[in-house]
């Protein structure tokens, strides 16, 4: 058993030489945003949810990118609400949002 039921990565990757990236859309305050939300919904620590800050995903030209553990399930989002979703859906019921999956392609 994991110690947590759900570990969430975020790519707060920032490139200087001017190739896209997650940090371009704010991925760090998207983190703080989804792990306070976390938090205040008593969610995290062990047996919840771990929401964790990762180097690149290598996903960049798909937008900002995180990915949830177990399941390898890769999301991109665009706002809060997005976040939200995937913290309703995903992280509290255990329901993939697929409109915000990437694909392996």
């Amino acid at each position: 058993m994991s110690y947590y039921q759900y570990h969430v990565f975020f790519c707060t990757n920032s490139r200087s030489d001017g190739r896209g990236c997650c940090q371009d859309f704010n991925a760090s305050e998207s983190r703080q945003y989804l792990k306070a939300a976390v938090k205040a919904l008593g969610l995290s620590g062990a047996g919840g949810v771990r929401i964790n800050t990762a180097g690149c995903l290598d996903r960049c030209d798909q937008g900002p990118v995180i990915v949830v553990y177990p399941g390898e399930t890769w999301y991109t989002y665009v706002d809060k609400e997005d976040l939200d979703e995937i913290l309703s859906e995903h992280l509290q019921h255990g329901r993939i949002v697929e409109r915000l999956l990437i694909k392996n392609t």
